[in-house]
């Protein structure tokens, strides 16, 4: 019988901040409380003072070995789930992507072989990349006999994996009947594609046009439109990445009417702006992701929107790719340059060192951010983002002196460059345990 005695850590919860011990058996939490006693002689001490305690992260957005014409991102699901564990994070959710016209089932068993190597348990959101009369036959299929509790449909990326909005409407009907979260990728894929060619007549082929030509409001009317969608089908909505001002103004205005909505944002939206994409070349490759990092306007909005409880969740969209020999397959066309950056490991470090000690946000907060809400949304709360008894003992054990500096030479995840090279962060993930075992 396994056990762990976790004595004199500082426990952060959602709800509140206390002084506690912890004692785990069989990988779950038994009891919390004060002066606990290890019981049996071959239980393992952990003396964790000084130190705060979170839940496991929970990253409900990264996508591992995400094939593209450029080649897969750079993290597989081993690789990325050692990063991920590295900053914190215990548990993440990934992407199946079917072809066009690939059932929803071939891909799923497609997707769960190429995850078999991760280190964290995980889940997959089902993705609605086409849509004809079976595909509501199949999103029940992926409930019913697969567990799938989420789909992502993507309005932009239009003659790949993007949908138009009365296909979306069927799937968030279907959505809501099954009872799952329909994540929707909001830009208005039309627009930047008419923008895209424009540029690119023009002569105009840096990554600057890859963000002018997905500026804020591509992603604000989108969003205007899903929360219609989610008004009228009462389907549980997550917009993801969310970026802009104008946005967040929608997704609060749903929210204050009661509507089954949620959204997300990423540290590099909280933390970058658009002047990266002055950068000269190659440099600015590395930021080219979709959408496009925003100005300080738009950031500052953000913060805002942690703060009231807007935006629910902070994940990474972690989706690196190399410079070189991927990113600068597009040196001389912004189109051709695969979209992402990394992330995954470097999560909680950044909102607790820009967003926690900067008093932007409250320990309360960081963890429902990085972990808390995202279990309540997907489905996995309180066995997971909690810690109490019965909860499962996947805990962090945080260090909140340490000091680093980000760096691709240092990274645990794999890519030649990062989007945050050379900035400083303060505390990280001393030690992790999951299922109530434990890591360095």
């Amino acid at each position: 019988m396994a056990t762990t005695l976790i004595k004199n850590g500082i426990l952060v919860t959602a709800r509140q901040t206390t002084q506690a011990d912890i004692h785990i058996e069989n990988g779950r939490i038994t009891q919390t409380g004060i002066g606990l006693a290890s019981g049996l002689p071959e239980c393992r001490v952990l003396d964790a003072t000084g130190k705060l305690i979170f839940p496991g992260g929970i990253d409900p957005h990264v996508h591992f070995a995400l094939p593209t014409p450029a080649g897969p991102s750079c993290d597989d699901f081993l690789s990325g789930s050692r990063a991920a564990l590295a900053g914190g994070t215990t548990c993440f959710f990934d992407f199946v992507t079917p072809m066009l016209g690939q059932s929803l089932k071939e891909a799923l068993l497609q997707r769960q072989a190429e995850a078999a190597g991760s280190l964290l348990e995980y889940g997959l959101h089902m993705g609605i990349t086409w849509f004809d009369e079976t595909v509501p036959g199949q999103m029940e299929w992926c409930v019913k006999e697969a567990g799938i509790r989420s789909f992502k449909a993507y309005l932009a990326y239009k003659g790949s994996i993007g949908i138009e909005y009365p296909e979306l409407e069927k799937a968030m009907e279907t959505s809501a009947a099954l009872g799952t979260v329909m994540l929707v990728h909001c830009e208005e894929g039309d627009v930047i594609l008419h923008k895209q060619k424009e540029f690119l007549k023009q002569g105009n082929t840096s990554p600057l046009y890859h963000a002018l030509s997905r500026p804020p409001e591509t992603e604000a009317e989108s969003v205007r439109k899903v929360v219609d969608l989610c008004r009228k089908t009462g389907c549980k909505t997550y917009i993801v990445h969310t970026s802009t001002a104008a946005s967040l103004e929608y997704i609060r205005q749903g929210k204050q009417e009661g509507l089954p909505l949620s959204s997300e944002t990423c540290p590099q939206y909280l933390l970058l702006d658009e002047s990266v994409y002055h950068n000269p070349l190659p440099g600015s490759l590395k930021y080219v992701i979709s959408p496009p990092i925003r100005s300080k306007t738009d950031q500052e909005a953000l913060w805002l929107a942690l703060q009231d409880g807007t935006v629910d969740v902070v994940s990474t969209d972690h989706c690196p790719f190399n410079t070189l020999g991927q990113k600068d397959q597009g040196l001389h066309d912004f189109t051709k340059i695969p979209n992402g950056a990394g992330g995954v490991q470097h999560r909680l470090a950044l909102l607790y060192t820009y967003g926690v000690l900067t008093g932007k946000i409250d320990l309360q907060q960081f963890v429902a951010l990085t972990s808390t809400n995202a279990a309540r949304i997907f489905g996995l709360y309180p066995r997971k983002g909690e810690i109490a008894a019965g909860s499962d003992a996947d805990l962090v054990i945080w260090d909140p002196e340490s000091t680093s500096v980000i760096s691709a030479k240092t990274n645990i995840q794999t890519c030649d460059e990062d989007i945050f090279e050379g900035t400083v962060t303060k505390g990280s993930a001393y030690q992790v345990i999951i299922s109530g075992n434990h890591t360095d």
